[in-house]
């Protein structure tokens, strides 16, 4: 308790001014006192008409030989995932005003509860989570970032050990606040720095947006110390990245990135970066996606060292959430390479996506081939039946992927064939 409490009010320095302003209780929390906050705390029923009909669906999901696919809870708005380094509880975010834990208490591989996460505090569009080494879970909001040390160990009441890390309307400049493209995702990376992808309001920016943004990171991916202190850009060039994480291997980062709307069926293609170095520019907005130029700035002069994507997927499949995988589960050829999830198109005439994509790495660590890992969510009659955000990894390295359409999280394992 002494450490998490050091942990809190050192977060809360040069902060609380911020956090005073805010109109919830993240300022008691931080000073570890109760809210009143109701010890009844919305939970979500795991059984019922609703998880036999996901149940259903996923008989129509194809894997490759020997894997098998379930439910593993029910949860509404689940996009981003962070499990606990410690006891394997999974938090989910979501585009609107929750955090949901879910855990799986006898190790069934079923969710056994599902219930909200911190109820006392206000939340908006908490989409990304994720956890340091030591077990502080970062939620990245619409234009907050906030830190939950031992998350895992105080979820199970209304209060929680909380801190601000960059307090609420520093995130991005209030006046760029946007309904499209707020859902940030975060990491911390091997230099224990907070990773944040941060979009762009618009399809392809105004020219006299588009500085305004490079400076402000918001074409971009920013890193800070966890504190929030030292803020920087990491990466420039990038339009709207849900999914990112570091290859334990040689720790370069990579994310993917969403493409520009409008350009056609086929075009631009969506993309799977790798950034080697702080500094490098991925194109955005002089390219749309891949090596296709935008309209809007097809007379202007790209950057000279543009970094192309290390894989073209498919044009507006929606590719988000990603992580390597470094379980011992899976077959050794999925040990070290990518899994992705793609959300599924809708700036399409015939939809695509809604399926779960698989990258292997060559030796020297840039990417090989992209084949589908999971698919299925998507009926020959071009109807959705799931719409995949994330993956994620439970400590035994079977794969879950969330499902904001549906409400639900899925468990891919490997029992061989």
């Amino acid at each position: 308790m002494t450490r998490i409490t050091t942990v809190v009010v050192g977060l809360a320095c040069g902060a609380c001014a911020g956090a005073a302003t805010a109109e919830d209780n993240v300022q008691k929390l931080m000073n570890m006192n109760t809210t009143g906050a109701s010890l009844d705390i919305e939970s979500v029923p795991q059984t019922g008409p609703q998880a036999e009909a996901i149940k259903r669906n996923l008989e129509n999901v194809k894997l490759p030989d020997g894997f098998k696919i379930a439910l593993y809870a029910i949860v509404p708005d689940a996009r981003q995932m962070a499990v606990g380094p410690s006891t394997g509880v999974v938090f989910a975010g979501t585009r609107k005003t929750k955090i949901w834990s879910v855990t799986d208490r006898t190790k069934s591989r079923v969710a056994d509860d599902v219930k909200r996460f911190a109820p006392s505090v206000t939340m908006k569009v908490p989409n990304g989570v994720c956890f340091s080494r030591d077990g502080m879970l970062y939620s990245v909001e619409h234009n907050r970032v906030l830190v939950y040390p031992a998350a895992e160990f105080f979820y199970e009441g209304p209060d929680v050990a909380a801190g601000v890390v960059v307090p609420q309307g520093e995130l991005v400049p209030v006046q760029e606040e946007s309904f499209n493209h707020g859902a940030r995702t975060c990491r911390v990376g091997p230099d224990n720095k907070l990773y944040i992808t941060l979009g762009n309001p618009f399809n392809v920016p105004p020219k006299d947006k588009a500085e305004l943004y490079d400076k402000n990171g918001m074409m971009g991916i920013i890193r800070m110390d966890q504190d929030g202190k030292n803020r920087e850009i990491y990466a420039q060039g990038v339009r709207n990245s849900v999914g990112l994480d570091f290859n334990p291997k040689d720790k370069t980062l990579w994310f993917t990135d969403n493409q520009v709307d409008g350009m056609g069926d086929d075009v631009p293609p969506g993309e799977l970066n790798r950034a080697t170095e702080m500094g490098q520019n991925f194109g955005f907005p002089y390219y749309g996606g891949g090596k296709v130029r935008t309209v809007e700035y097809k007379d202007a002069e790209p950057p000279a060292s543009v970094v192309f994507p290390q894989i073209e997927m498919a044009a507006h499949a929606a590719d988000l959430g990603m992580m390597f995988y470094t379980g011992q589960m899976f077959p050794e050829q999925y040990r070290g390479g990518i899994f992705s999830a793609q959300h599924g198109s809708w700036n399409r005439s015939t939809p695509v996506g809604a399926r779960v994509m698989f990258t292997s790495l060559k030796e020297d660590g840039t990417a090989d081939k992209t084949e589908v890992f999971a698919d299925g969510w998507l009926t020959a009659n071009h109807e959705y039946l799931g719409r995949p955000v994330d993956v994620a990894m439970l400590p035994d390295g079977s794969l879950l992927v969330s499902d904001d359409y549906v409400g639900a999280i899925y468990r891919i394992s490997y029992a061989g064939k």
